[in-house]
């Protein structure tokens, strides 16, 4: 998953973190689970720059089964 990082501010971003939710849905449409996973931010981001950043997501084979798929739907970023 691309995720384009932009820092507004006037001072670098040295810490954070990226929490990724991603959802598994069965083939009716219906939520069945989500999984939460945190990654570190690449830092630093100088000021008033854009960074787009990928990250694999990644959900165990079994907690998916047959016509059912994953789909991230929330992307969630702290940082100092």
């Amino acid at each position: 998953m691309t995720v384009g990082l932009r820092n507004t501010g006037g001072r670098p971003v040295t810490s954070g973190t990226i929490t990724f939710s991603t959802h598994i849905i069965g083939a009716l449409g219906i939520d069945w689970a989500t999984r939460t996973s945190t990654h570190p931010l690449p830092t630093p981001i100088p000021p008033r720059t854009h960074r787009p950043t990928t990250w694999r997501i990644c959900v165990a084979a079994w907690r998916v089964p047959l016509g059912m798929h994953i789909d991230t739907q929330d992307v969630r970023a702290d940082w100092r």
